[in-house]
């Protein structure tokens, strides 16, 4: 397992959490998801390499965006 960290604005409360969650679990590959509000921190937690992008974009669908990865 490989964890892949990014750094997400935007982020204010367990709901913002939830809907970042739900959005990068659709991606494929990915085998779970850790989502802080207080600190701004994703990780995604895969058995492979994770699509940046694919992270990128899925953290924009949900309403926030991605500033670092890690």
């Amino acid at each position: 397992m490989m964890t892949t960290q990014f750094q997400v604005t935007g982020m204010t409360c367990g709901h913002c959490e939830m809907s970042v969650r739900e959005e990068v679990q659709e991606i494929p590959g990915v085998d779970s998801v850790e989502v802080s509000h207080q600190s701004g921190r994703l990780a995604v937690i895969s058995a492979g390499p994770v699509d940046e992008a694919a992270v990128a974009a899925a953290v924009e669908e949900a309403g926030y965006q991605v500033v670092t990865s890690a």
